[in-house]
């Protein structure tokens, strides 16, 4: 008898994350019945649609529609409906992917009404309680029947956690995966022509998070590193919408856009932007996902960040956190620029084949 799974997925980086299970699972209908959930976390053409387009990833079978509110009312309003849907659909597993408000809601549904849970990308911390995402990412593993690992540091998180060894699997990064798989797609893709941009010879800037753009004073200091660093080399901001609010909340807008060689431009497409960063002299993020795929492209990445989840990244990749010091960010871009930043390696497992071993697992399950 098939086994019935249920997949959510809710903001951007869980599409990249999705879309190779969802193509692994299709590679074995005789044993799995998937549906896909879609919570609308993300819910425009830039953040969500134009992502399953991309990746080839199937039209969501339920639609939450949850939309962008406040993290306590987008969290119940999710748990509000995927309890309807998983009443509806009864499953034998819920699949969670990431950190994000859709993850920590659905696998608490899931959790009261004993429905097991998978989580893939466990394990990762970065310490920091103020970070919404560490409690979505601490709840959901406590709660989860299955922990899929995308790296060593996670095993050794959980393992400190309590969590039973037995539930726990290393498996790579499924991340990963997608960026494997869409390659040669990627070099094809003519954004740096669209964009008048020549290889090597620009950075990339992805700052979103509340802790850089949320208060007119971190605005303030991101402004004046970046006016910095676009006096050394050209920027390319593709910008989140939630910070396009924020530096018009701040009244910055005319300021970022007076700065002459820094280009700021709306949220790329997923083989657009990964294009970008792969023929960027480095790139400038407080996201986790680019500190990844930064890492597997081989491509310099300054985290303005204080921690990171992801401190493989550091340990074996091509990251740095730098905060908000611009003495920290001028020096390493100034050793980036002078062909002296470190020389980083693939992550262990880190290979393309996780979504393989995660469906490989679980077809196992009894």
């Amino acid at each position: 008898m098939k086994k019935r799974i249920l997949i959510v997925a809710g903001a951007r980086p869980n599409f990249v994350k999705i879309a190779p299970l969802m193509y692994e699972f299709g590679r074995h209908k005789r044993l799995f019945e998937v549906v896909l959930v879609h919570t609308g976390q993300h819910y425009d053409f830039e953040m969500s649609d134009v992502f399953f387009q991309n990746l080839k990833i199937t039209k969501p079978d339920i639609h939450l529609n949850v939309g962008s509110v406040s993290h306590a009312v987008q969290t119940a309003k999710i748990m509000i409906a995927f309890e309807h849907a998983i009443l509806e659909q009864k499953p034998d597993l819920v699949i969670v992917v990431g950190d994000v408000n859709s993850t920590l809601a659905c696998s608490l549904v899931a959790s009261k009404l004993n429905i097991r849970i998978a989580h893939v990308e466990a394990g990762l911390r970065s310490f920091d309680r103020t970070m919404p995402e560490e409690i979505n990412r601490m709840v959901t593993d406590s709660l989860s029947d299955y922990l899929f690992v995308s790296e060593k540091n996670g095993l050794r998180n959980l393992k400190r956690e309590g969590i039973d060894p037995n539930k726990i699997y290393f498996v790579g990064n499924v991340m990963i995966d997608t960026l494997s798989a869409n390659l040669s797609i990627i070099n094809e893709s003519d954004i740096l022509s669209r964009l008048r941009l020549t290889c090597n010879e620009y950075s990339v800037v992805t700052l979103h998070r509340p802790s850089n753009v949320d208060s007119a004073e971190t605005i303030a200091e991101v402004f004046d590193i970046l006016r910095a660093v676009s006096r050394v080399v050209k920027m390319v901001y593709p910008i989140h919408p939630r910070t396009r609010k924020m530096i018009r909340k701040h009244k910055f807008s005319s300021k970022f856009e007076e700065l002459g060689n820094l280009l700021l431009i709306n949220p790329l497409s997923y083989i657009d932007f990964i294009k970008l960063v792969k023929e960027s002299k480095f790139v400038i993020t407080d996201s986790g996902g680019i500190q990844e795929e930064t890492t597997s492209l081989g491509v310099p990445c300054l985290t303005m960040r204080e921690n990171t989840e992801r401190p493989v990244t550091i340990e074996e990749g091509t990251n740095y956190l730098v905060g908000r010091s611009k003495t920290k960010v001028l020096s390493f871009v100034k050793k980036i620029i002078n062909g002296k930043s470190k020389n980083g390696s693939i992550p262990e497992l880190w290979d393309g084949k996780s979504a393989k071993r995660i469906v490989k697992i679980i077809s196992m399950i009894q």
